[in-house]
């Protein structure tokens, strides 16, 4: 599936290497492009502080800050690139809901994926795997169906999309997804095409919430 880019002013695309744990490697590998809306700001530098002096007998020990230091990777735990995990970031800063990345073992690559700040914004990412396997994920204000703009099938359960409870839906073409929120302006969802119900639930039970 492919996902759509929406129309308007253009931003400066980011194109990094689609990689994940393995993948092509040629110049003409998918890009990652934010789409129109306002551009997401450049992740900050981190800038070592003084380094503490070791502890000295009969002297009070320092109190700890009560701010923790930023991280220096928040999408440290992404398959792929490091730009594949600058995209995950620069969209983690710009808005105001949980956005999810996948975790993936070897074989698996980014295809395409995209993002826009408009109307709350939204993450559209895809990723192929082995014997034609895929994994879609949709975040944000994606959708604004009853239906969760979910394809068509049959609730089977719960499932995990990392560390949010959803519900599993086996598809009718064969596929699988799992919903959170459905139906909600801000929402997630993920799709499966080539996978058993296991494996597919396993890898949406990994994804890692993308610290801003």
């Amino acid at each position: 599936m492919t996902v759509a880019v929406a129309c308007g002013p253009t931003q400066p695309t980011v194109t990094p290497p689609a990689t994940g744990s393995a993948g092509p490697t040629s110049s003409n590998e998918p890009a990652l492009s934010p789409t129109p809306g306002p551009s997401p700001a450049p992740g900050s530098s981190i800038t070592p502080g003084p380094t503490p002096s070791p502890s000295t007998a009969g002297l009070p020990s320092p109190t700890p800050s009560s701010t923790p230091p930023p991280n220096p990777d928040p999408a440290a735990a992404c398959s792929g690139s490091d730009r594949n995990r600058d995209f995950y970031a620069a969209v983690a800063q710009a808005v105001d809901w949980d956005v999810y990345c996948a975790v993936l073992p070897g074989g698996w690559y980014v295809d395409q994926g995209t993002y826009r700040l408009a109307n709350g914004g939204r993450l559209e990412i895809a990723y192929k795997g082995p014997a034609g396997a895929r994994l879609e994920l949709r975040e944000g204000a994606f959708c604004s169906e009853a239906d969760g703009c979910v394809p068509a099938g049959t609730e089977v359960g719960e499932a995990a999309f990392g560390d949010r409870a959803g519900t599993l839906v086996e598809l009718a073409d064969g596929g699988w997804a799992v919903v959170v929120d459905r139906g909600e302006r801000i929402s997630w969802l993920a799709v499966g095409e080539g996978l058993a119900q296991a494996e597919f639930a396993d890898l949406v039970a990994h994804l890692a919430r993308v610290d801003a």
